[in-house]
């Protein structure tokens, strides 16, 4: 494998220290390249570093464009991997004149990288902004900055995250304090403090910050002294003047460029980091590598390492007087100090070492390759396009999703997954999948002619009930992704009634042409051997959502604490739905919630599977009940929703993924059957269901509520047992699914 890394040449701090140390440590496993756009210290470092590094700068953006592609042609080189603004501009010419995969390391909010220059922000700033759109993968150094670009459009499947990391078993050259002091202008005596920050002098950084922190502090602790280190002509004067205003001139030192950033960590008590915006700063890691008490802005990546008040102190950016009351505490606190300078550097090197970042991004590397070949091989980008009724706000389709793509990355967690969805965006940022809006006229056919399996993924698709524009959507899809070269598979579904004969033929005509047909109950089964389709293979399944079982329930004891609704009593959640063939049924459902809070001394939770919609109904049920009941009124997510469910006794559910959230959890319950869908699947599991429509019975409901109610513990125990072969058709029918991907080229 080779690789050529592109750089401006410029940079500093963190991003520095990251391209160095990871070139010079691939260099011991494959063949790798740095080129530099510039020449200067940047060069000059990776000169003494013994990396093969080269300075390319003619004055003309043609010409450097040209010498780059020179390279990368004559040396034959697999993967161009660019860094910075100016770098990324000039891979979009290579990638374009050379087809070779660029990827991208992001190292800071590129929307901020130029806040104190208009002039560079709506030039090179705007430059890379545009430039990052047209490169094929994405590097972010901490999750925080993969969220952020999930969150901006880029493709969740080609954004990697590869955390900065440093040596931990190398020898340091320390200055005596003494010596490091007298060369950067200020004195150490007896009894000082000293609490520093290590950044270049930039607004982002949030020296102003720290300024006004340390005014607070010295209130308290006048001998402290704050020490700035960085480079940044421009920012100081201001800086120094706000110190000079405050009156702590004598206690607030500007060392300007650092060369020594181990012996500026070596010599002060407490880091510190203030930015409003970083990826993964190496002055914390470096910090951590000397066992530094350390308190920082919540940004970037740090979550990852710290742990708020247990290995160090995060603080919400901007907010001095937290900053302040920490280093207060820290400050009067030398064994905490310790503490907690032992808990981060056991934390740092354990997670942040040389050795798993290169080991990460020699496996990145190997993974873009892959799928390269893959690509070239068969001139297709998805391995797997997934299509349900997604993006509505239904809990339910929400959770088949979920566990759909949580199961196919559990088999092979290198899948690139691009989801058809009514909210593209809120499916991207929840999944951390590709998403394109399911009606899109352009972009649907060619999304499903780059896909190698199409999913037509849970819930019941092929019925006309409801419509037969449903049926004829669903079915047309089907259809194209077939005709665009696609293995397809209908994956757990539901399947009817249906009832026009036109809809049956077509039906049957398009459902022998799949690959594999998985159902999720026996009623579907004979549905589809009444349309005569016998050419797929075919399969009994289960609902795909039965695999979500692990949940935090004091997340959902937050939840009902937030919504206001007490937990001294037992809770039973009623998730209802409006239903039209039922006459008066606000009036039942009201009569119904007042027994359950009058015969079981238990508070009724209505839970809103579908919102905003049962919201609206639970408002009216809730509105003509006489004892006292509870709404959640927010929307929540899944593992929320599950979450809020695992703190109740008992589900009475119309919508079917209530019942089966109760099912994961082992919660009893008892189901009102609007459609034959919530019937089998409650036989399924042998729990208790009533009819919901003309022929409901209050008193056949009642008795089957008070038998579940006075045998709680039975019934979980019953739950327990039928779970694990459940779970397994649904992983059953993954693998089938997944048998019809082609095997990847080598």
């Amino acid at each position: 494998m080779k690789v050529l890394h592109l750089i401006g040449g410029g940079d500093e701090g963190g991003a520095k220290s990251h391209v160095l140390s990871l070139v010079q440590q691939l260099g011991n496993h494959i063949s790798v390249k740095l080129i530099s756009l510039r020449p200067g210290p940047f060069a000059d470092d990776a000169k003494k570093m013994g990396i093969d590094v080269e300075v390319i700068r003619t004055g003309n953006i043609f010409r450097d464009i040209s010498l780059v592609r020179e390279i990368v042609v004559s040396g034959k080189y697999d993967i161009l991997h660019t860094h910075g603004a100016k770098a990324n501009m000039i891979g979009v010419f290579i990638k374009k004149q050379t087809k070779i995969p660029v990827v991208s390391t992001i190292h800071s909010d590129y929307r901020l990288d130029y806040l104190n220059s208009i002039l560079k922000m709506y030039s090179f700033g705007l430059i890379n902004t545009v430039s990052l759109r047209f490169l094929d993968y994405y590097i972010a150094v901490s999750n925080n900055f993969r969220e952020m670009l999930i969150k901006r459009s880029f493709p969740p499947q080609r954004i990697y995250t590869v955390y900065n990391g440093i040596p931990f078993d190398n020898t340091i050259d320390i200055m005596p304090k003494e010596d490091f002091a007298k060369k950067y202008g200020f004195t150490v005596e007896p009894g000082d403090i000293f609490i520093g920050i290590l950044a270049r002098l930039d607004p982002v950084k949030g020296h102003t910050v720290f300024i006004d922190a340390a005014a607070k502090v010295l209130k308290k602790y006048p001998r402290a002294k704050f020490l700035i280190g960085g480079p940044g002509d421009d920012l100081r004067p201001s800086l120094e003047k706000r110190a000079a205003r405050l009156g702590i001139s004598d206690n607030v030192f500007f060392l300007g460029m650092v060369t020594e950033p181990f012996s500026f960590l070596s010599l002060i008590d407490i880091n510190v980091l203030a930015s409003y915006s970083e990826s993964f700063p190496y002055a914390i890691l470096e910090g951590a590598r000397l066992g530094k008490a350390t308190v920082s802005s919540r940004v970037g990546g740090l979550e990852d390492l710290f742990v708020h008040s247990e290995n160090g102190y995060l603080f919400t950016p901007g907010d001095s007087d937290a900053l302040a009351g920490y280093l207060i505490e820290l400050i009067g606190s030398e064994d905490k100090r310790r503490i907690f300078g032992e808990r981060l550097y056991n934390t740092a090197r354990e997670k942040f070492s040389l050795k798993s970042m290169t080991e990460t991004q020699l496996n990145i590397y190997n993974r873009i390759l892959s799928q390269v070949r893959q690509s070239k091989a068969d001139g297709k980008t998805y391995d797997i396009a997934i299509l349900g009724y997604y993006g509505y706000r239904n809990s339910g389709d929400d959770a088949i999703l979920k566990s759909i793509i949580e199961q196919l990355r559990q088999k092979n967690d290198e899948l690139s997954i691009v989801v058809l969805s009514n909210n593209p965006y809120e499916t991207r940022t929840l999944y951390r999948v590709q998403s394109v809006h399911r009606f899109h006229p352009f972009r649907v056919p060619a999304v499903l002619s780059k896909t190698r399996l199409f999913i037509a993924g849970g819930g019941t698709l092929i019925q006309d009930d409801t419509s037969s524009r449903s049926l004829w959507f669903y079915l047309s899809m089907l259809h194209l992704a077939k005709k665009k070269g696609a293995r397809t598979v209908l994956f757990a579904n539901g399947l009817g009634p249906l009832t026009g004969k036109r809809n049956r033929r077509a039906a049957s005509r398009i459902l022998n042409r799949m690959d594999a047909i998985t159902l999720r109950d026996s009623y579907a089964y004979q549905e589809l051997s009444s349309l005569n389709v016998t050419k797929p293979v075919i399969r009994i399944t289960a609902d795909p959502a039965l695999t979500l079982t692990s949940c935090d329930l004091s997340k959902g004891y937050g939840i009902l604490e937030k919504e206001g609704i007490p937990t001294d009593r037992k809770l039973v959640a009623l998730c209802f739905r409006k239903w039209k063939k039922v006459k008066n049924a606000v009036r039942i459902l009201a009569s119904l919630a007042d027994r359950i809070a009058a015969d079981f001394n238990a508070t009724p939770v209505f839970i809103s599977m579908q919102y905003p919609n049962d919201l609206r109904f639970a408002k009216k049920v809730l509105g003509s009940m006489t004892q006292k009941g509870y709404i959640l009124s927010e929307r929540y997510t899944v593992d929320e929703t599950l979450s809020v469910i695992g703190n109740t006794s008992l589900v009475i559910g119309m919508r079917l993924h209530s019942l089966i959230y109760a099912a994961n959890l082992n919660i009893p319950m008892v189901g009102l059957a609007y459609e034959q869908k919530v019937g089998f699947f409650m036989q399924s599991i042998n729990q208790p269901y009533v009819d919901w429509n003309e022929n409901f019975s209050m008193d056949e409901l009642m008795e089957k509520l008070n038998s579940v109610w006075n045998n709680h513990d039975g019934i979980k125990e019953e739950l327990k047992k039928s779970k694990p072969l459940l779970e397994k058709k649904v992983t059953d029918s993954v693998e089938l699914t997944l048998s019809f991907l082609p095997r990847k080229p080598k």
